[in-house]
């Protein structure tokens, strides 16, 4: 009889030898847990997809039931049915033609600094230049320089001194030394557009 203790730490239980000769497993292949496998499978695809099935089904009884059913304005059409567009150069034209001619508010094209530039192009048109601001009763608007110059002459009329309470302890009047701001500030686009402008002039100058 074999006298070995199998708890023993130092001793190791022999495990049978494998014949590789053959180069392939011999043991057959557990059928019953691939077909077990597969038909869960199956089973969780078709539950799944009725699951999706009857979620899509109440969704469409609820839109169908708030926006109503569908319409000939409602219904999907087949755009294939259409056929490309064809490349014709007067309906390009025509096309263009309508986006010029499209009521304002338009989509923006680029970052409008474009736009801007020219909004602050047709104010200047108005500050430094003489027009009418209303032909039929003479009134014409006159350059801001100009109007600085006769406020400068003239002067301003003076307003009736207004009874100010003193004030508390430990107030003080707000005073304005120097304008903030002149009222006017170049956008970064139109900076550059004028230093553009300015390095043209210097070379025509040059040349």
């Amino acid at each position: 009889m074999p006298t070995h203790n199998e708890s023993d730490p130092g001793h190791e239980p022999q495990k049978p030898e494998v014949d590789a000769s053959a180069g392939y497993e011999r043991s057959d292949v557990g059928v019953t847990g691939i077909v077990v496998f597969l038909t869960a499978l199956v089973i969780f695809v078709a539950v799944i997809g009725l699951l999706c099935y009857g979620i899509g089904k109440v969704f469409n009884a609820h839109m169908n039931k708030v926006d109503g059913p569908n319409s000939k304005w409602t219904k999907t059409v087949d755009v294939r049915q259409l056929g490309n567009f064809p490349s014709s150069p007067e309906l390009q034209n025509k096309m263009t033609e309508i986006t010029q001619t499209f009521p304002t508010p338009r989509v923006q094209t680029d970052d409008g600094n474009q736009d801007i530039a020219d909004l602050h192009a047709r104010e200047d048109l108005l500050l430094n230049y003489y027009s009418w601001a209303n032909q039929s009763q003479g009134k014409v608007r006159i350059p801001i320089e100009r109007a600085m110059e006769l406020i400068v002459e003239r002067g301003l009329p003076v307003a009736p001194a207004v009874e100010t309470a003193p004030p508390m302890t430990g107030d003080n009047v707000p005073t304005v030394t120097v304008p903030l701001t002149d009222g006017f500030a170049p956008t970064a686009f139109e900076q550059e557009e004028a230093q553009a402008q300015a390095v043209k002039v210097q070379r025509g100058e040059q040349r």
